[in-house]
C-alpha cells in the first residue's frame, strides 16, 4: 500500500474478483437447490406406495433444501457487501481525479447566521463537505456537518489521535462504510429513540407467566381430547378464551406492532455495525471511549440489538393468519411477544441513544479518517500556546489541484491584524478561505494542507458574504452592519480569529473608507487577531499608527498585453490594480 490510489486500485480488483467468485457459487447453489427439489419430488413419487419411506425422503429433502437456501442467502449477502466495497473504491478513484461534484452538497446543513459556514464554502457544490463526506447514514452525515460547524477548540489532540488511527485502518473503515450503506430504514434513528423513550408499558408484570400457563392448559386439553378423556369440542371452544384474553390488550398490541415493524430491520442492521466496533482493537483515547460506550452492559450492544430484533420478528409473525389465530387462541403469542418487547424497552431504552450515537460517530469520523488517509502529505498541526496563532509553511487550499496550487508561508501572531490588498482575481479571497479552512480543520483534528503548522487553538468568525433579505425586509447594507455587530458582540465574550472580506460594500467609497478604518481600529483596540482583505489602499495607512497592523498583498502584472498572476503572498501594499485593464481587454469600454 504505497499510495492511496494504489490501495484503492488493489482493493477494487480484489472485490471484483470476489464478486465474480461469489456469483458462480450462487449459480451452483441455485442449480443444486433445483436438482434437490426435483430429486425429492421424484423420490416421493416413486415411493408413494410406502408412506414411511416417502415421508423420510420428504423430510430429508426439505431439510437439505432449507440448508442450501440458507447458504445461498449468506453468499448473496456477502456478494452485496463486496459490491458495496467495489462502489466505495470506484468512488474514491473518481474523487481523486476531481470528479466529486455529483455528491451530496450538504446544503441542508447551511446556516447563514453561523460563525463561518456560509463564507468559506463549507457546504454547497464544490464545498469541503462535498469533497470530504463519506457517510452512509443520515445520522452520520449530520454528525459530520456538526463537527465542521462546531468551532470547538478543546481536546484537539484527542481528536487528532482518533482520526490518525482511523486513517491507518482503511480496510476496516471501508467495511464499516459498506455495511452501513446496506442499511435501508423507514424510520430515522431520532424517531426511534423518541418512541422508545416515550413508550409506556401496558402489559402488567403478572402477564409474564400467563401465556406459559395458558399454553400448558391448551396442550393439556388437546391431550385429554385426543385420549378421549374429554370431548375434543372443549378444546375447540378453548380458543375463544384465548381470543378474549388477547382482546383486552389487542388495541395496544396493534399500536406496538405498527411501530416496531418500522424499526426491526434498523436494529438488525445496526447490530452488524455495533459488532464491527466491538470486535476492533482501538488504541486512541477517543475511539476507546466510544467503544466502551457500547460495552458497558453485561451483554454486548450488538447482542442486545440482535435480541430485540428477534423479539420484533416474533411479534411480526402475527401477520401470518394461521399463526395469529392459533397462536393467540391457544398460546397467547401476541401477549408473550409484546411483553418481551416492552421488557426490552424498559431495560434498554435509555441506552439506545448512546448506541446509535456511537454508530453515527464512526460513520462521521470514518470520513475524517479517509480524508487523512487520502492526503498523506498533509500535516497535523502542532498544538501549542505561544505567540503565533498560525505559523504554517507551504499552506494551501486543500480543494485546489496540487499541480496548480500556489502555497504560502504564513505567520500571524496573537493580537496581530493583517490588511491584505490586491488586484481582482489575484488570490485574496482564496487566501482568506485557506486560512479559514486551516482553523476549521485544525480544530476538528484533521491534518491541514501544509508542510508544517504550529497552531494556538482559536475559534473562527467571518464576514465575507452578505446578502439582502426580502423576507427579513433588510437591505444589503443593513445586513452587513448586522453581521459586523454579531462579530463585535461575539469577541466581547471570548477571543476569535476574525476574517473580513471587503466590508461595508453597501455604501459609497468615502463612507466605506472611513467606516472600515474605524471598525479595524476598534478591533485592534480590543486586542483582536485576524485578517481583512480590501481594495481600499487608504486602509493600509493604519499600519503607520498601530504596530499590531501589518500590510500584505497579492500582485498582478501585465506582461505582453496579458494579465499575469503569481498568487504569491507578499509583505507590503499592492500597487497594481486591473479593473481598467480588464474592461478594455474584454472590450466593455
Amino acid at each position: 500500500m504505497n499510495t492511496p490510489l494504489s490501495f484503492y486500485k488493489s482493493e477494487l480488483a480484489q472485490h471484483q474478483a470476489e464478486v465474480s467468485s461469489l456469483q458462480k457459487r450462487m449459480i451452483l447453489l441455485s442449480a443444486l437447490r433445483l436438482s434437490l427439489f426435483i430429486a425429492t419430488i421424484a423420490g416421493i413419487y416413486f415411493t408413494r406406495s410406502n408412506w414411511q419411506i416417502a415421508t423420510v425422503i420428504g423430510i430429508i429433502g426439505s431439510g437439505a433444501f432449507l440448508f442450501l437456501l440458507s447458504k445461498y442467502t449468506d453468499v448473496k449477502a456477502k456478494r452485496k457487501r463486496h459490491q458495496a466495497l467495489i462502489q466505495i473504491n470506484e468512488e474514491e478513484l473518481n474523487i481523486a481525479a476531481g470528479d466529486f461534484h455529483h455528491r451530496d452538497t450538504g446544503l441542508q446543513f447551511q446556516e447563514p447566521k453561523h460563525f463561518y459556514s456560509l463564507d468559506i464554502d463549507l457546504f454547497g457544490k464544490g464545498s469541503f463537505f462535498q469533497f470530504t463526506n463519506r457517510t452512509s447514514t443520515s445520522e452520520g452525515q449530520e454528525q459530520l456537518a456538526n463537527a465542521l460547524k462546531a468551532n470547538q477548540i478543546a481536546h484537539i489532540e484527542k481528536r487528532q489521535n482518533g482520526i490518525r488511527e482511523l486513517s491507518e485502518k482503511p480496510k476496516w473503515s471501508q467495511l464499516y462504510a459498506a455495511t452501513a450503506s446496506l442499511i435501508q430504514t423507514e424510520t430515522p434513528a431520532v424517531k426511534i429513540i423518541e418512541w422508545l423513550k416515550t413508550h409506556r408499558s401496558y402489559i402488567p408484570n403478572f402477564m409474564r407467566w400467563i401465556p406459559l400457563l395458558f399454553s400448558l392448559l391448551s396442550l393439556s386439553l388437546l391431550t385429554l381430547g385426543i385420549l378421549k378423556i374429554i370431548d375434543i369440542v372443549l378444546f375447540g371452544y378453548w380458543i375463544f378464551v384465548g381470543f378474549a384474553i388477547t382482546g383486552v390488550y389487542l388495541k395496544n398490541i396493534n399500536k406496538l406492532a405498527v411501530n416496531s415493524d418500522k424499526m426491526k430491520d434498523t436494529f438488525r442492521q445496526y447490530a452488524a455495525l455495533l459488532l464491527q466496533i466491538e470486535n476492533e482493537d482501538f488504541s486512541s483515547e477517543l475511539l476507546k471511549e466510544k467503544q466502551q460506550k457500547i460495552q458497558s452492559e453485561n451483554k454486548k450492544a450488538s447482542a442486545i440489538f440482535s435480541e430485540f430484533s428477534k423479539h420484533l420478528d416474533a411479534l411480526d409473525n402475527r401477520n401470518n393468519l394461521i399463526g395469529a389465530v392459533f397462536g393467540n387462541g391457544y398460546l397467547l403469542s401476541d401477549i408473550r411477544n409484546a411483553y418481551r418487547v416492552e421488557q426490552w424497552i424498559a431495560k434498554y431504552a435509555h441506552k439506545v441513544e448512546d448506541w446509535f450515537d456511537v454508530v453515527s460517530f464512526f460513520d462521521a469520523y470514518n470520513s475524517l479518517g479517509t480524508y487523512a488517509f487520502n492526503h498523506p502529505t498533509h500535516v497535523y498541526p502542532k498544538i501549542h500556546n505561544k505567540k503565533a496563532v498560525i505559523e504554517a509553511k507551504d499552506l494551501g487550499h486543500p480543494l485546489l489541484d496540487q499541480s496548480k496550487r500556489v502555497d504560502s508561508n504564513v505567520t500571524i501572531n496573537d493580537q496581530e491584524f493583517f490588511i491584505v490588498t490586491g488586484a481582482n482575481m489575484a488570490g485574496k479571497s482564496t487566501f482568506l478561505r485557506t486560512i479559514s479552512l486551516h482553523i476549521v480543520m485544525a480544530n476538528m483534528g484533521l491534518p491541514v494542507c501544509a508542510s508544517s503548522s504550529n497552531y494556538t487553538p482559536v475559534k473562527l468568525i467571518t464576514s465575507m458574504r452578505t446578502s439582502d433579505s426580502l423576507t427579513d425586509d433588510s437591505s444589503y447594507f443593513f445586513s452587513e452592519l448586522t453581521r459586523l455587530k454579531f462579530i463585535v458582540d461575539a469577541i466581547d465574550k471570548e477571543p476569535y480569529f476574525i476574517i473580513l472580506d471587503e466590508i461595508l460594500k453597501g455604501t459609497n467609497s468615502t463612507d466605506k473608507a472611513i467606516g472600515s478604518r474605524k471598525f479595524v481600529e476598534k478591533l485592534v483596540a480590543g486586542n483582536a487577531t485576524g485578517i481583512i482583505a480590501t481594495h481600499d489602499l487608504s486602509l493600509c495607512e493604519i499600519s503607520e499608527e498601530l504596530n499590531e497592523v501589518k500590510n500584505y498583498y497579492f500582485d498582478a502584472e501585465i506582461v505582453n498585453d496579458e494579465l499575469y498572476f503569481d498568487y504569491r503572498f507578499k509583505k507590503g501594499i499592492c500597487q497594481n490594480m486591473n479593473a481598467s485593464f480588464l474592461l478594455k481587454k474584454m472590450e466593455i469600454v
